[in-house]
């Protein structure tokens, strides 16, 4: 349903709407969409692996490459729901394939993100990327919680999807510019950003579980 999507400025943007048509032209089905944000998760978490072992233009390249990993999930999963809802494409297996390739990629972006730093931070790094991963699905938990407890779905953060993946996406790219230009700094920033995801996402977690709870006494 329209009402349980998340709501997006891109989705009504021309560019949008052009993709999704031509998408929905082509008989692209969501559920193949939405799989294929599974194919650039995977490549987003090789490029974090590749990017420990890497150093200066190189570890750049890597980093810069799981930035636009990211990128192109998130423009996955814009064009899926609107091929499915905007060209009637949607089929009986739509809800399972919007959901479950969403928690898979988070944790991989996340996770990768982690085991990027696991030269730097051997201890902690990994941690936070996993930690960062169980937070996202439990944002998603109780998103749905709430759906299924009365109806309405909390798409509020300030670490929902878009805006952890915005604050990843933002690491990759400083992290790239610092191995650069400053190559004593450019691991110190990407693990910034990772904290930074795991505090927002927390943040979330707690804000969406009060809201829930709200509306439960309400």
């Amino acid at each position: 349903m329209i009402e349980s999507r998340r709501p997006l400025k891109s989705r009504g943007t021309g560019w949008a709407r052009a993709a999704a048509a031509g998408l929905a032209r082509m008989g692209a089905t969501p559920d193949v969409i939405s799989a294929s944000s599974l194919v650039f998760a995977a490549v987003g978490f090789a490029a974090f692996w590749q990017s420990a072992d890497a150093a200066g233009p190189a570890r750049a390249g890597w980093l810069l490459l799981a930035g636009v990993a990211i990128q192109l999930r998130l423009l996955a999963n814009l064009l899926d729901g609107m091929v499915a809802v905007e060209h009637g494409k949607g089929g009986a297996l739509g809800p399972i394939w919007n959901e479950l390739p969403d928690r898979i990629a988070d944790a991989l972006f996340l996770v990768g993100a982690g085991y990027a730093l696991r030269h730097y931070d051997p201890a902690f790094g990994p941690v936070l990327g996993w930690s960062a991963a169980a937070l996202a699905v439990l944002t998603a938990y109780v998103r749905e919680l709430g759906h299924a407890l009365t109806g309405a779905v909390d798409f509020t953060g300030p670490g929902a999807k878009p805006h952890r993946m915005a604050a990843l996406t933002a690491g990759c790219v400083l992290s790239a510019l610092a191995a650069v230009a400053l190559p004593d700094w450019d691991r110190a920033v990407l693990w910034l950003a990772l904290a930074v995801v795991v505090v927002l996402t927390a943040i979330t977690v707690g804000r969406r579980t009060a809201r829930l709870a709200a509306r439960l006494k309400a």
